[in-house]
């Protein structure tokens, strides 16, 4: 099923009333919907805020919903609330580190 339509679906919203949040028509909702079309850049950033969730998202580039999920899950599932933005590169790079040792590790054992 098309992001589009099951995030539209999940708010409970119809076609029309999403043409009007985005100041479209429902045509262009449906063309959206069946992927005859694609929304622009402000279309796209509309929907992110509308529903809450990231771009790739929408544009099924990722499973992950929101930059929320996409921090944690580069951090190895650490709760990086409340951090900054270079604590949490630190821990990208020890995650990544770790990984990289990891599979060194596994090499050798073969």
């Amino acid at each position: 099923m098309n992001r589009i339509k099951q995030l539209r679906e999940e708010f409970h919203l119809t076609q029309i009333q999403l043409a009007e949040k985005l100041n479209k028509t429902q045509q262009a909702i449906s063309l959206y919907e069946n992927g005859s079309n694609e929304p622009d850049l402000d279309g796209y950033i509309m929907l992110s805020k509308l529903f809450n969730c990231s771009i790739e998202y929408i544009a099924g580039k990722s499973n992950l919903r929101n930059p929320e999920e996409i921090k944690f899950a580069n951090t190895g599932g650490i709760n990086t609330e409340g951090l900054s933005e270079e604590e949490i590169k630190e821990i990208q790079r020890q995650v990544e580190f770790m990984r990289w040792k990891k599979k060194d590790t596994n090499d050798e054992d073969k």
